[in-house]
């Protein structure tokens, strides 16, 4: 992966692990490891489709199946757009990671009117995608909102309440690719 995009990903990270905690914490228990798992590996195919124009949320859910993690590949495929927004559904983990990308501009944690704001501008070349990416800012400003309600802060304090996790060099660790060759010498 390109270096912008783990940074991108570490930064989600951060966000999805705050939110649940937080809602662990008020009772809406959340699997943390496939929180964590998720977040970090959303964008694991993102770098090749620059080149290729492939749908990245779909080939890293693909590639993640393929390697035995389904559950993870399954919110990976959700990060983009959620399989459900209905505020029956609760909370999942795939909403955590959904919402917590929207939050995360490169890898600075913004607004999500700052974000979707990008996603319109970047995205949002043909009318057809335009009113798509209308209904899911509107989904997400709902979610946003189910997300918060039962927390003790407002989406404006999250950044305040992310410090540089002692677990950085943990996170880098899911991207770093080792050569299992044996020494030659």
């Amino acid at each position: 992966m390109i270096e912008h995009i783990v940074a991108h990903s570490i930064q989600v990270c951060r966000v999805a692990i705050l939110l649940q905690e937080n809602l662990e914490t008020s009772g809406i228990m959340l699997n943390r490891e496939l929180v964590q798992a998720s977040a970090l590996l959303h964008d694991i195919t993102k770098t090749r489709s620059i080149e290729t124009g492939e749908f990245h949320s779909q080939t890293g859910a693909d590639l993640l199946a393929g390697m035995g993690y389904s559950e993870v590949g399954d919110i990976v495929r959700q990060h983009v757009r959620l399989d459900n927004y209905s505020k029956t559904n609760g909370i999942k983990e795939a909403a955590i990671v959904n919402y917590a990308d929207k939050r995360v501009l490169h890898d600075r944690i913004v607004p999500l009117e700052t974000r979707m704001t990008y996603i319109m501008e970047k995205y949002g070349k043909r009318p057809d995608l335009l009113g798509r990416l209308n209904r899911l800012w509107k989904q997400t400003l709902d979610l946003e909102k189910r997300i918060f309600h039962p927390l003790p802060f407002g989406p404006d304090s999250v950044g305040l309440r992310i410090a540089p996790a002692a677990c950085d060099s943990e996170m880098r660790d899911y991207f770093r690719v080792t050569d299992h060759r044996e020494d030659t010498k």
